[in-house]
Formats: structure tokens, sequence, C-alpha cells
């Protein structure tokens, strides 16, 4: 279930920003969803609490979080589209270079369909991120503040998530070769959700597998158990809708994203049916300094 909107995808599938941004909303979701459980289940008298376990997760992915503002990566997204019968009518996909700029995620598309950009849309995507250099740049502490506030306000949603989901110690499994632990979160039928993004992630339940070595959480799944609504209802994805997304180590420092997974049926705008899947794919994470500036006419470091 963890900027845009939550499940806010590209416009092939989720009607406005990127596959990257997706990402992050639903692993913010995921995490807050999981940083909210400090009423589980009780565990049985030899079993670890869940609670613990979270809260060391939690903080650990928090340091994740800064430790990625280093990094630049590559991510390709792969849409497919399929009729209400279940066969497959298109396939796109988009390769991104994600970069940190001004402290905000920046995404500029390298390949279409597994191909290079020619040489005047390579034009076209440096000289949109040379103006969104200089936007960044030129922004006023008020307007920095203010972006903040409004991340902030984001997450104001997981004040209810105690009251609104059971937690429970799942059991352990092997992922990647390595123990972890396996949590679920499962909306109370009865809790009725007061913020908007509250309710739309309590038609969801969950599962997060943490690393017991290191308690970092490497897999998460999801399911939307009822119609989940974004965009004031322009986006409704039905249920049985699920995600799938895991995370590797890098540089023996950081765990990030290494792929995420979408099956989405739904209706856009009230009108057009989704039958989707996205794929995402991360690699090539490179570290560089976090006090690196881009310059506007080259966009390097």
């Amino acid at each position: 279930m963890a900027g845009g909107a939550a499940l806010g995808g590209r416009s092939r599938v989720f009607a406005a920003g990127r596959g990257y941004a997706t990402i992050k909303a639903v692993k913010l979701i995921i995490l807050l969803l999981a940083g909210c459980a400090a009423f589980p289940a009780q565990p049985g008298e030899n079993a670890p609490n869940p609670a613990e376990i979270i809260r060391r997760s939690v903080d650990r992915d928090r340091r994740n979080f800064e430790l990625l503002k280093n990094y630049t990566y590559t991510e390709t997204e792969e849409d497919r589209d399929y009729d209400k019968s279940g066969h497959l009518k298109k396939t796109e996909s988009e390769t991104y270079e994600i970069f940190n700029l001004g402290g905000r995620t920046y995404a500029k598309v390298v390949a279409r369909n597994g191909k290079p950009l020619s040489e005047t849309e390579a034009r076209k995507e440096q000289d949109k991120m040379d103006r969104e250099i200089r936007k960044r740049e030129g922004e006023t502490p008020q307007e920095k503040a203010k972006l903040e506030k409004e991340r902030e306000k984001q997450r104001e949603f997981v004040k209810e998530l105690p009251d609104a989901f059971t937690f429970r110690l799942a059991g352990e499994e092997t992922v990647s070769g390595k123990p972890a632990w396996v949590i679920s979160a499962e909306p109370k039928p009865e809790y009725h959700a007061k913020d908007a993004l509250a309710k739309a992630v309590t038609k969801m339940r969950g599962k997060v597998w943490i690393d017991k070595s290191e308690y970092q959480w490497v897999k998460v799944e999801a399911e939307a158990i009822g119609t989940v609504s974004f965009a004031l209802g322009l986006l409704r994805i039905g249920p049985g809708s699920i995600l799938q997304f895991e995370q590797t180590r890098v540089n023996d420092e950081v765990w990030l994203p290494a792929s995420g997974k979408f099956k989405v049926d739904g209706r856009l705008a009230l009108l057009k049916a989704l039958h989707s899947e996205v794929e995402l794919h991360f690699r090539d994470y490179k570290k560089f300094q976090a006090q690196s500036t881009f310059s506007a006419e080259t966009g390097t470091q």
C-alpha cells in the first residue's frame, strides 16, 4: 500500500505523475501503516513484539530515505494494457535517469520502448530539466517551507491508522536467502476514517517482510479489498488490484528500491475502464556528494 498522490502513476495508467512517484507514494503509505503498529495484536509468549520490529524498521528506513538523496539511478517502467477479456492490447515502456534537484526528485526520460531517445527528443528532455533546475534554484525560503508543509500534511492521515488496522506477526519466511519477519495489516471493518487518504488506505490489506538481521523492510504486498478512490474520484481502483514491491542492499550501506509491480482494475474519470499492469525496475545506483550542484546548461554534476 508508500511525491504525487498515492497510487498516482503515469498518464497511460494512473492519469498523472510518473512511476517513480508511484513507488514513492506507495512506499510512504506502507511505511506509515507499519509505523502505526503501536497497538498490535499481542504476540505469543515466545514471539517477538511486532510493534518493536516495526519501530526499528521505520527508523532504519528514514535513514534510507536520507541516503537516497546521495544517489542517482535508473528506473524503467513498462505499462501493459489489457482488454476486458484479459488479452494484451498494448505494451509501452520508458526509462528515466533519476536525480535529486534542490532536495526533490526529478526524472529525466532517456529511452522509450527500449530505444534511446532521438537527438531532438533528448534535447527537449534536457531543456525541460534545465528549466526545472532554474525554477528550483529560484525558489524562495518561503516557497520551500510551503512545499515542506504540504509534504507533512500528507502524513496527517497516519494519526487514524492505529484505530483503523489490526497488526499481527504473521510468521517468518526467507527472502533473498535471508530470514524475515512477516507482519500483516488488516483494516477494521467497523472503522470509519475521517481523512480522505485514510479512507483510501483502509480499503487495502497488506504484508511487510522485515529482514531479521538488519530490521530493514525488504518486501511489500498489498491488495485492494474495496473500491479505492483517488484524485477526487477521477481514479477508482477496484477490489483485487494488487501491488508488490521489493528493496535491495546498495553499497553495503543502504536499502533502496529494486522492483515494483502493480496490477490494476478500475476506472479513469468514471468513463474509461483500466485493466493494466505496471512493472518497475531500479538499477545503476551511483553515489554522488549531497552538496553536488547541477548546471542549468549541461544538467551534469
